[in-house]
């Protein structure tokens, strides 16, 4: 019968053979190689569950108004309202405003009527450049769209010839016929003073 190797014999020879290889080349004989045991896989402890700890019973908080200070006065407290913990102060009343200061009494400035149409009314004297002196008469009776007006004992004769007048612009116009312009003056200080339309000469009216 025939012998066959088995697995133990294989890694006999596997051994042995690297040995007689460095023992005939004078070498050290080679050490067996041995293969490594397995090493066992760590193990790990499985957890282990905690039992709950029950929670502290909470205590009841309770509070206690201080004790008022001594000789401050206290207000009566609401029940439903915390009591306050300082002296009630009173707030003091806001001061009476000042009385307004009396303004000072203004001048009365009497009213000064200027010149109008009606203040110019009435018998003038009229004064010429030469000192010759008539008598001029501005009447209300409208003529026309102007007012009556006369001249009497003029020796100048473009006054002479006055037949009408009128007010513009604070001015007095004495008119002759055909509507010429005689003279023209202004109100000053109670009087009309003024000038004769052709000549340029002064002319004046006075009461």
């Amino acid at each position: 019968m025939r012998r066959l190797w088995g697995p133990t014999s294989v890694l006999t020879l596997l051994l042995v053979l690297p040995a007689c290889q460095s023992a005939r080349l004078g070498g050290a004989p080679a050490r067996p190689v041995v293969a490594a045991a397995p090493q066992p896989a760590p193990t790990y402890n499985a957890p282990t569950m905690i039992e709950p700890v029950p929670a502290a019973p909470a205590g009841v908080v309770t509070s206690e108004p201080l004790a008022p200070l001594p000789g401050a006065r206290t207000a009566a407290v609401d029940p439903g309202v915390p009591p306050a913990t300082g002296p009630i102060i009173e707030d003091a009343p806001p001061p009476a405003p000042a009385p307004p200061a009396a303004e000072p009494p203004r001048p009365q400035v009497a009213a000064v009527a200027g010149p109008s149409r009606s203040s110019v009314l009435g018998g003038w004297t009229a004064k010429d450049a030469t000192g010759s002196t008539c008598r001029v008469t501005l009447s209300s009776t409208p003529a026309l769209d102007l007012y009556r007006a006369s001249a009497a004992g003029c020796p100048n004769r473009d006054l002479a010839r006055v037949t009408a007048w009128d007010y513009r612009d604070g001015e007095v116009y004495l008119y002759q016929p055909g509507g010429a312009v005689a003279a023209r003056l202004r109100s000053s200080g109670g009087a009309l003073d003024g000038a004769l339309a052709k000549s340029g000469a002064p002319l004046s009216l006075a009461r």
